[in-house]
C-alpha cells in the first residue's frame, strides 16, 4: 500500500506498518456462475494483518497520530476498527482505547483484548460518541472513528488510506470495473475508494470511475436516494443485524455523496439467507468472509436477477474481513456435532453419502447457474 505514499497524508519516515495493502483480486468460475455474472472479481481485503480492510485507515491514522505527537489513539467500535487500532497502535508504541458495546462479536473483542488495547464495554453504544468527544477535547486523543451526531465519518486522515484499494483494482484489471460493491455503513471506505478512481480520473489515467452498490442493512441511503435531500435520515431498525458491522440504522452524507456521483445504488440486504450465502461462497471458492462481507453479493444477485447489471459487465466485490470474525453470529443455529462410536465402515459410508450430497449439491448449484 505504501507504493503510493505520495498520495497519502503522512511522513514517509513516519509510516506505522504491518505489511497491509496489495491483496489479491481473486477471479471467480462457479460463484460468477451462479450469480450470473461472466466477470466476477473479489477484492480480498481479509489478507490484511488484522484481516479487515481497516488496516488500510489504521495504518494512515496512526502513522499520522504519532506524527503529530498525539498521546493516544482512540475508537468507537464494534470490532474490525477496534482490533485494527489496537494492532497498529501497538507496533507504533502508543497506547489505545476502543469503546464498544455489548453484542459486539466475541472473536473481535478477543482480538482487541489480546493486541494490548484498553476495552470499554458500553451498555449504551449512543455514549461512546460523546466518551471519546470529551477525551479528544479534555486529554488531546486522537480519535478515529466518527464521535459526532449526526455522524460524519471517521477521521478524514484515515479514509485517505482507502483510496489505495482503488489504485491496486485498477492496476490488477489495466482498466475500471463497471460495478463495486461493498458492505456501508456510515461509508468511510466507499468515500474512500470513490476518491481513489476520482485521483485515476484526474491524472488522465481513465476517463471515468465505476459505478458504486452499498448494501447496507436497514436502508438510510436507499431512502435518502429516493429524494433530493442531502441528509441521510435514521431508517427503521426493526431487526439487530446479524452483520454487526454495518449494523447502523443511519448511513452519512459522504456514502450518499459518492453513490449520487457516480450514479451508485444502496441496496438493502437483511438476515434472512445471509448465512447460507456465506456457506455457499465458502462451498463455491473455499473463501470464508464475515456477515457483511456476504452481503455485497446479495446485493449484486438482486441487482442481477432484476436486470439493472448485465452478465457481462465486470464487478468487483469488496470482502472486507474474515469468516473468523463473527463465528458467533454465524454458528447461531448450529447443532452439536456428535462423537461417533461406530465401526470404521460405518463411519466411512457415512461420510461417503455425506459427499456424494455435497457433489450433488454442487452440481446442482451448476445447472441453476446455466439454466
Amino acid at each position: 500500500m505504501w507504493r503510493f505514499s505520495a498520495m497519502l497524508p503522512v511522513q514517509k519516515d513516519r509510516l506505522v506498518t504491518l505489511g497491509e495493502g496489495d491483496t489479491p483480486l481473486l477471479t471467480t468460475s462457479r460463484l460468477g456462475k451462479y450469480l450470473g455474472i461472466e466477470r466476477l472479481y473479489i477484492k480480498d481485503e481479509s489478507r490484511n494483518p488484522t484481516h479487515s480492510y481497516k488496516d488500510r485507515l489504521s495504518a494512515v491514522a496512526v502513522s499520522y497520530a504519532k506524527q503529530i505527537g498525539a498521546p493516544v489513539v482512540a475508537t468507537a467500535s464494534s470490532g474490525n476498527a477496534g482490533a485494527s487500532l489496537a494492532a497498529y497502535a501497538a507496533r507504533a508504541g502508543m497506547p489505545c482505547v476502543v469503546a464498544s458495546m455489548k453484542g459486539a462479536s466475541g472473536p473481535m473483542v478477543t482480538q482487541i483484548r489480546k493486541l494490548g488495547a484498553h476495552l470499554i464495554m458500553m451498555d449504551d453504544k449512543a455514549q461512546r460518541w460523546p466518551l471519546l468527544a470529551e477525551a479528544a477535547r479534555r486529554h488531546g486523543w486522537f480519535i478515529t472513528s466518527p464521535y459526532s451526531s449526526p455522524v460524519v465519518g471517521s477521521t478524514p486522515v484515515g479514509i485517505e488510506g482507502y483510496k489505495t484499494i482503488a489504485y491496486e483494482i485498477y492496476q490488477d484489471l489495466g482498466r475500471i470495473p463497471d460495478w463495486i460493491a461493498l458492505p456501508v455503513c456510515y461509508g468511510d471506505a466507499l468515500a474512500g475508494i470513490h476518491q481513489g478512481f476520482m485521483d485515476l480520473q484526474a491524472s488522465g489515467a481513465t476517463d471515468r470511475i465505476p459505478r458504486f452498490i452499498a448494501a447496507e442493512a436497514h436502508g438510510s441511503l436507499r431512502q435518502a436516494m429516493s429524494t433530493a435531500a442531502d441528509r441521510v435520515e435514521a431508517a427503521p431498525a426493526g431487526y439487530v443485524a446479524l452483520a454487526s458491522s454495518v449494523g447502523a440504522a443511519q448511513s452519512a452524507y459522504q456514502a450518499l455523496l459518492t453513490l449520487r456521483q457516480s450514479h451508485g445504488i444502496a441496496v438493502k440486504v437483511g438476515n434472512d439467507g445471509l448465512v447460507e450465502l456465506q456457506e455457499l461462497i465458502g462451498s463455491l471458492e473455499g473463501l470464508c468472509f464475515e456477515l457483511a462481507s456476504v452481503m455485497p453479493f446479495a446485493a449484486v444477485l438482486q441487482l442481477r436477477n432484476e436486470g439493472t447489471i448485465a452478465s457481462s459487465d465486470l464487478v468487483v466485490c469488496l470482502a472486507t474481513a474474515s469468516g473468523l470474525k463473527d463465528t458467533d453470529k454465524s454458528t447461531l443455529n448450529w447443532g452439536e456435532i456428535p462423537v461417533s462410536s461406530d465401526a470404521r465402515e460405518q463411519v466411512l459410508e457415512a461420510a461417503r453419502i455425506a459427499v456424494q450430497h455435497t457433489s450433488s449439491k454442487l452440481a446442482n448449484i451448476q445447472l441453476g447457474a446455466a439454466s
